[in-house]
């Protein structure tokens, strides 16, 4: 009896085995969360490319508004928002509708996360004297061993600025800088003009939060927390997952003696455009957002039938952007459906401002939808106002090349492509009103 009661004890004792990631492709995540919904298909979405498909994307101004847009300042039992306390109620209703149908839950809990300065570096940017740090934040993953998550950051910032500097943070890629690159475009880069301000900034690489593709749902921060399992129709997407990591990153710029974090802007374009205000919706931290020609599941009205569709980022390239629950109005529920639309979210980072941007239709494409993305900006402007902050003036888009920067939300539309670069210096000026 003494060995078997020997061997039970190490059994006993041992910590279960957590099982390993669950792999799928994102064509069979998509295939299982349509299963688990009920939904044998989806309608197709727009084609941006072949004008001649049957399906292109619409670009008659007369098709465009197949639904009413739901009203921003009335609740969803039918009463007027009136005063400061009605919106706060009714910012929690909105915010409800979007976790659960939008964007997903976040988890009431998350992982801590440890920030390592890999190296710090004295160089040039241009002719502007720069502290370079290499940051590395370590997520804590002793709940689940299996997956490690390290968010990678770069953190610039003026070195011969005594006083702290505002950092706007941009969602994008980082490379080693080579000796004799010339930079993409003509004239200062964005970086050079932030420098020249006094100001700094930070790249952060969404990818080593959560990858950008379905695939990736049971790695990341989304699979960390899942332990390596599969989602749940109402958990995170991937653009609630960068916002989150934007945040760690905002956690450390408040211990970084260089930097005032209470001047901490968040910025992206396309994609990471849709990343960028739903990081300054959800986390009253940022203190601006310059959100770059975003488009569906970003600020551009969601139900329009203009450019990319609710059909398109329902399809299985796109839907880990959003909750399990958003496919559903793909079929067999309609974009009309919806809650919830993008004027609502843009509302709820009052009275914080925020500056949109697009670029030309005749250059960037029809994809983005450049006028429903004025229109979800000025549907927003009753609750700036209503907490005594100014919205966009005009009711009607105006021409391109005409910035709208007079109030604390300010639009855009630059002549050129899928770009920020012409905006950059339009929003650096509108920023220098809260960035003194």
């Amino acid at each position: 009896m003494w060995p078997l009661l020997l061997l039970a004890t190490s059994l006993t004792g041992d910590p279960p085995q957590l099982p390993p990631p669950t792999r799928l492709t994102a064509e069979q995540d998509h295939q299982r969360l349509l299963k688990e919904l009920g939904i044998e298909s989806l309608r197709p979405g727009a084609n941006g490319m072949d004008s001649k498909a049957p399906n292109y994307a619409n670009t008659d101004e007369a098709k465009a508004n197949p639904y009413p847009i739901p009203p921003l300042m009335r609740f969803k039992d039918g009463r007027e928002v009136r005063t400061v306390q009605d919106w706060a109620s009714r910012r929690r209703e909105i915010i409800e509708d979007l976790d659960r149908e939008v964007y997903g839950r976040m988890p009431r809990k998350t992982p801590k996360v440890r920030w390592e300065i890999v190296s710090t570096e004295h160089a040039l940017v241009g002719d502007i004297p720069v502290v370079n740090k290499q940051l590395i934040g370590h997520v804590d993953n002793s709940a689940y061993p299996q997956l490690n998550v390290d968010i990678k950051c770069t953190l610039t910032t003026p070195a011969n600025v005594k006083s702290r500097v505002p950092v706007i943070i941009e969602f994008g890629f980082f490379f080693p800088s080579r000796p004799g690159a010339r930079p993409a475009t003509e004239g200062p880069t964005w970086q050079q003009q932030l420098l020249a301000k006094g100001w700094g900034y930070a790249i952060l690489d969404p990818r080593s939060i959560q990858a950008d593709n379905g695939a990736g749902l049971t790695e990341g921060i989304i699979g960390l927390v899942n332990k390596g399992q599969p989602r749940k129709v109402e958990d995170w997407g991937a653009l609630k997952a960068w916002g989150w990591g934007a945040s760690r990153v905002l956690d450390y710029l408040e211990t970084d003696k260089a930097v005032d974090a209470k001047r901490v802007g968040i910025e992206g374009l396309s994609r990471y455009g849709k990343a960028a205000i739903v990081t300054m919706a959800y986390e009253p931290r940022f203190a601006i957002a310059f959100v770059g020609s975003s488009g569906q599941g970003g600020v551009k009205i969601w139900r329009r039938n203009s450019g990319e569709t609710v059909e398109n980022v329902a399809s299985s390239g796109e839907y880990h952007w959003m909750a399990g629950n958003y496919v559903k109005y793909a079929g067999p529920l309609t974009p009309g459906d919806l809650p919830v639309d993008a004027h609502m979210l843009v509302a709820l980072c009052v009275p914080r401002p925020v500056f949109v941007g697009v670029g030309s239709p005749n250059v960037e494409g029809i994809w983005i939808d450049s006028r429903g993305t004025f229109m979800a900006t000025a549907l927003a402007s009753p609750a700036y106002r209503l907490l005594g902050k100014k919205g966009v003036k005009l009711t009607v888009m105006p021409r391109e090349g005409t910035p709208l920067i007079e109030g604390d939300l300010a639009f855009s539309q630059h002549h050129g492509g899928h770009t920020n670069g012409p905006n950059w210096p339009i929003f650096i000026h509108f920023a220098s009103r809260y960035f003194q």
